[in-house]
């Protein structure tokens, strides 16, 4: 997946999905940051997101998200919406 350029868009939109990390943290890594997107964003937030990812991005998002992020039921609904029904398992958290 390519990166998702730092503008001010996506500084706002990055602001508002990681609240809790500086912008350009949170978009450093794309596949974190798609699966806070799947997670929290809403349906203006992911129209600004399509103009960087395509569906196949997003599938890859979702591939690649870390464990623990995702709840349930978006992790169903953004399965489904990508044509992958049903959906594989979710992330799990691995221990060591």
């Amino acid at each position: 997946m390519k990166p998702i350029p730092l503008t001010p868009v996506t500084e706002a939109l990055a602001r508002r999905l990681v609240w809790f990390e500086e912008p350009a943290e949170a978009l450093s890594d794309p596949f974190r940051f798609a699966a806070y997107a799947l997670a929290r964003a809403t349906h203006e937030d992911m129209k600004i997101l399509r103009e960087f990812m395509s569906d196949d991005d997003f599938r890859d998002a979702l591939d690649h998200a870390p464990p623990g992020i995702i709840d349930p039921r978006s992790w169903a609904y953004w399965n489904n919406r990508l044509g992958r029904y049903p959906a594989p398992p979710m992330p799990k958290r691995q221990l060591r």
